[in-house]
């Protein structure tokens, strides 16, 4: 039998379960497709009624996060997860698991509406960029959003049909990052942010 780490014994005891009912889920897992450890924010949404008429809640994916990038954005990832907490107001902590030994956990984690549409919309606009200063920009950017800004944006980009939702995604990713690595503006507004 293995020794389970501190983090693996914190997870089993707070955060199991919690998940199943949370409007966003941070899965950590490994997927064919993707080399290492990959990142899946999945969305709860309602799709069909449930015996006792409550509306069940099955998960779409929304975005995925892996290889270099994930490693450039850990910090930012980092941050938004601070602020996760649980219905009492108490802080989960996931922040934790985005380290060498948290993201060993092939898990579940649950996100509240902020940091759920928040890491969606990062997991979902990093996918077409390789520049460090272009996605630190695009992350910090979206971090400072609202939940409001958050969701209106994830929604525009998820729930319009796919031409609609790709013309939003290339528009905010244009809105929040320019449109090439070489804009003097990017490390001008970085240098802001930071």
């Amino acid at each position: 039998m293995s020794k389970k780490t501190k983090l693996s014994e914190s997870y089993d005891k707070t955060l199991k379960n919690l998940w199943r009912t949370a409007p966003f889920v941070l899965r950590i897992t490994e997927l064919a497709e993707y080399p290492g450890v990959v990142l899946v924010v999945k969305e709860r949404v309602d799709k069909e009624t449930g015996a006792k008429g409550k509306m069940l809640g099955c998960l779409q994916d929304r975005g995925a996060l892996y290889g270099e990038n994930l490693k450039i954005l850990q910090p930012r990832i980092k941050a938004i997860l601070e602020s996760v907490v649980d219905e009492g107001g108490v802080p989960l902590e996931l922040q934790r698991f985005i380290s060498q030994e948290g993201l060993k956990l092939r898990d579940n984690l649950p996100l509240d509406e902020e940091a759920g549409a928040k890491l969606a919309l990062i997991f979902k606009l990093q996918s077409r960029l390789h520049n460090p200063d272009r996605l630190e920009l695009l992350a910090r950017r979206v971090q400072r959003f609202s939940r409001e800004e958050a969701a209106y944006w994830l929604g525009r980009t998820t729930h319009y049909g796919a031409d609609a939702n790709r013309w939003a995604e290339a528009g905010l990713r244009t809105m929040l990052c320019g449109t090439t690595n070489n804009d003097a503006g990017i490390e001008r507004l970085l240098n802001k942010l930071r």
